[in-house]
């Protein structure tokens, strides 16, 4: 038996399990997870940003956390030896129309306390980025890449250090109350826990329902497909290079990434994923994809934009016209630069009416916590997520 069982061995799941440990050492704590290893999925399958915290509305959890994760982020990498860059990221604005967009931006950065904002010219993009076209830009120094694959491997090693339990291979299927004890039941059999944390990404609203937690916010899959640069192109990007967003388009849209490892990333785009974990056009989960496009959210949604989804689809498809998107801010790219890469998922909540929940968000009961919505910024937020996690399981479940 557990004092805390947490459900998903994510980069948000394990860091709320190192924090438990480090603040009550005296703990029993798993993590479960249904796949043979941590973090294979939402936290494997992103572009690797280290967002600085300047898209977010100045209060929201999403701004707090991510700007506290932040520099959490860089100091843990730097204890553990993770090589982590500041390449910078440039917010570009390809006409005057996107300028009050860009302007806003910049009201946010500045609300936020990002450091080291400059507001540039059309020449002081090309003095960043020699290839980028754009008439006004917000650089951001603050913004880097980080392996968060590494990351993940870091915290799963601090927990098994202080002694708690990752235990692979176990997809829940039901959470059983019993008078003071929850039984989380798993495909490798039962587990007893006194509380129950589930940091579950993609399955976060069944995971919840297992507890008699609301329906909604519902999450609804969207696949990112992202393009490679070929090695002999990459000296066409030195940082990121974000468009400014749209808000016809409910994502931060197409950019152009380094990685670790030497690659460049462009994308991702956004696509309904016709499986939660539907990383490739043809993975089809009929179950799941009945259930979203039966939602009433997903229905008002895709009537709200017919035509930005039918672009991204099409896009998706023919991968010239995802280069043409693409050659807006570069212009010199050609589709001979790129070679398909990989894909994400995106585990996005909506609500019945339509809108995309756009901050973090956590739900409670008795002797249970929920993290209902936690994409992008999460990665960089994990470690002020499993401290703000912690603090409310502290006073929740009365731990001492």
């Amino acid at each position: 038996m557990y004092d805390i069982t947490v459900v998903g061995a994510g980069i948000v799941g394990l860091a709320t399990a190192r924090e438990l440990l480090l603040r009550h050492p005296r703990l029993r704590v798993a993590v479960l997870d249904k796949e043979h290893a941590p973090g294979k999925h939402q936290t494997g399958h992103n572009s690797g940003v280290i967002h600085s915290g300047i898209y977010y509305a100045p209060g929201t959890l999403k701004a707090r956390l991510c700007i506290e994760g932040r520099r959490e982020l860089w100091s843990y990498c730097r204890s553990k030896g993770i090589e982590f860059r500041t390449v910078g990221k440039l917010i570009v604005a390809l006409n005057d129309g996107e300028l009050p967009r860009l302007n806003v931006l910049w009201e946010r950065g500045i609300a936020n306390e990002i450091e080291g904002l400059e507001m540039l010219d059309g020449a002081g993009i090309r003095a960043r980025e020699p290839h980028c076209a754009g008439i006004r830009a917000i650089f951001s120094p603050a913004t880097g890449i980080v392996d968060y694959g590494a990351v993940a491997a870091a915290l799963a090693e601090d927990v098994r250090e202080m002694h708690g339990e990752i235990l692979p291979d176990h997809r829940v299927t039901a959470i059983t109350r019993m008078t003071r004890l929850l039984e989380v039941k798993t495909g490798a059999g039962p587990v007893t826990t006194r509380a129950l944390i589930t940091c579950a990404g993609l399955y976060a609203d069944r995971l919840a329902q297992m507890t008699g937690g609301a329906r909604d916010p519902k999450i609804v899959p969207f696949r990112g497909d992202y393009l490679v640069l070929k090695p002999e192109s990459r000296h066409l990007i030195k940082g990121n290079i974000y468009p400014v967003p749209d808000p016809a388009f409910p994502f931060l849209g197409a950019h152009f990434t380094p990685r670790m490892n030497g690659d460049v990333w462009l994308g991702p785009n956004a696509v309904l994923a016709f499986a939660r974990e539907g990383y490739t056009f043809g993975n089809l989960n009929g179950a799941e994809i009945f259930e979203t496009l039966t939602y009433p959210g997903f229905i008002r949604l895709a009537l709200k934009y017919p035509i930005v989804a039918a672009g991204e689809m099409y896009r998706d498809i023919v991968r010239s016209a995802y280069v043409d998107w693409l050659r807006r801010y570069i212009p010199t790219l050609r589709n001979e630069d790129v070679v398909p890469g990989p894909s994400g998922v995106r585990a996005q909540a909506m609500n019945a009416d339509g809108t995309l929940v756009d901050d973090f968000v956590f739900e409670g009961s008795k002797n249970v916590l929920h993290v209902r919505n936690a994409p992008s910024p999460a990665a960089t937020a994990s470690l002020s997520i499993g401290a703000y996690i912690a603090s409310d399981a502290s006073k929740r479940f009365a731990l001492s």
